[in-house]
């Protein structure tokens, strides 16, 4: 398997913007080129300046197809069945670009998946597997199955791959958006915040948030960062990549309440027209919620980042 990333003695791969650019060679007519759209939001002292990164119109709406496919083609034409685990997006973006690729793609999710996002990957012709309550025991399961099935195991966010296809988008805001914003977007397992500052480095904030009731960056980045403690961290939910990225840029997280992401949700559609999931609405709810107020004179880049949703928004 052709891999990307450097390795770091003692510690996860580390993820380079040439790792990136690399990836985004990779990628061309495999994935879309999101459009940024420029506009204003509410705020909670009046209109906030704002560019919107509209990656939930990705293919498979959602940015992890970029992962999917790069992991995938790195890993060569040996790989003919993958197994991934996945509550939702990861397992949507591996079967679509598995099929895409001509390769069989075996997705294990945990018994809370939700059922659209299932959907979604027998859509794509997945198969799909469900095994415990929680996403660790459906990862678990996904490691014994690829052995069984001397199939290739793809991690959903904490593999080098997959990191540097996230930070294309990065690439792309260079191209899209004049300055250097910072650019906010949602933590979730890592993997997008993690190809950012791959891709951008110091050359721009990158700010995570995430929500108050599963603040895993935060308390990763709290931990001890010592190899003895790695374990500790990988409880998480954070994977060790992003957490290695977030520490060395010093990336600065914010956390919103549940109901502020909701209600961000909510003001899309109603002001836009535009449907997402919670997690693809976290960033801008930290913008409106005033969790994190822009300089006077600066417009923010908000990811949205991904539209798999199984409720309606009133």
């Amino acid at each position: 398997m052709t891999g990307c990333g450097v390795p770091v003695r003692g510690g996860p791969h580390r993820v380079l913007r040439t790792d990136v650019r690399a990836a985004r060679r990779r990628l061309v007519n495999r994935v879309r080129k999101t459009p940024v759209f420029h506009t204003t939001v509410d705020g909670p002292e009046g209109p906030v300046p704002v560019s919107l990164k509209l990656e939930f119109l990705q293919h498979g709406g959602t940015f992890k197809v970029r992962g999917a496919f790069n992991a995938l083609l790195t890993a060569g034409d040996d790989v003919d069945h993958v197994v991934v685990a996945s509550a939702g997006n990861a397992g949507i973006a591996v079967a679509l670009a598995a099929a895409e690729l001509g390769k069989a793609c075996t997705v294990v999710v945990p018994e809370s998946a939700p059922h659209t996002k299932v959907a979604a990957m027998w859509t794509h012709g997945a198969e799909v597997l469900w095994y415990g309550t929680t996403y660790v025991e459906a990862q678990r399961r996904a490691v014994s199955l690829a052995v069984e099935r001397e199939a290739h195991h793809l991690p959903a966010y904490d593999l080098p791959a997959v990191v540097a296809g996230a930070g294309v988008i990065g690439l792309e805001l260079e191209e899209q958006v004049r300055g250097r914003p910072p650019v906010l977007a949602a933590v979730g397992g890592g993997g997008l915040i993690a190809g950012l500052g791959a891709a951008l480095g110091r050359r721009r904030e990158i700010i995570g948030v995430e929500s108050e009731h599963v603040p895993a960056l935060t308390t990763a980045l709290a931990a001890d960062p010592t190899a003895e403690h790695r374990s500790e961290n990988a409880a998480t939910g954070i994977g060790e990549i992003a957490l290695e990225i977030a520490r060395r840029h010093r990336m600065p997280v914010r956390t919103v309440a549940d109901d502020a992401i909701a209600a961000a949700r909510e003001y899309l559609w109603r002001e836009f027209r535009v449907v997402v999931e919670l997690e693809g609405a976290a960033a801008l709810a930290a913008v409106q919620s005033g969790v994190y107020r822009p300089d006077p004179g600066v417009r923010p880049i908000v990811v949205l980042c991904g539209a798999n949703t199984e409720l309606p928004v009133v």
